[in-house]
């Protein structure tokens, strides 16, 4: 049931939506009921397929980007835009980032990047920054 929690946390976080799956892995490390491969395995699995769908939405909802309910302001769209046409693919290194992270993955869609670089970019961001949260945790706790 833990891996179930960690996995939906993060594939949650890697959506438009405001969730933070750090917070469940270092819970989990605490526990040392799983192995440090296996949770950062999952959290890591989670958050890729969450900035899928961000890939995907950016691909199908273009024309429902000046709605009301549209979860990105314009003015972040804009801006995450402007910073992927500035870095091109490279920019998807920064996906695991807070606030910056899950728009560039959007955009990343909607300038229609081909699918398996988007998927090698963010897995190395995403797995990334999950190791790290483990390093940051074994060195402080």
């Amino acid at each position: 049931m833990s891996l179930l929690l960690l996995f939906l946390a993060a594939f949650g976080a890697a959506t438009l939506l405001p969730l933070q799956s750090e917070a469940v892995l270092l819970g989990l490390l605490m526990q040392h009921s799983h192995t440090v491969g296996v949770l950062i395995a999952i959290a890591s699995l989670g958050n890729i397929l969450g900035s899928c769908v961000n890939w995907y939405l950016g691909l199908k909802i273009e024309q429902y980007k000046n709605k009301k309910w549209f979860p990105v302001s314009v003015q972040k769209m804009q801006q995450a835009q402007s910073f992927y046409q500035k870095y091109g693919y490279w920019s998807l290194l920064l996906s695991w980032t807070p606030v910056i992270g899950d728009p560039i993955t959007l955009i990343a869609g909607l300038l229609k990047e081909k699918f398996w670089r988007f998927v090698l970019l963010v897995s190395v961001a995403k797995v990334g920054r999950y190791y790290c949260v483990y390093l940051i945790f074994i060195n402080v706790f």
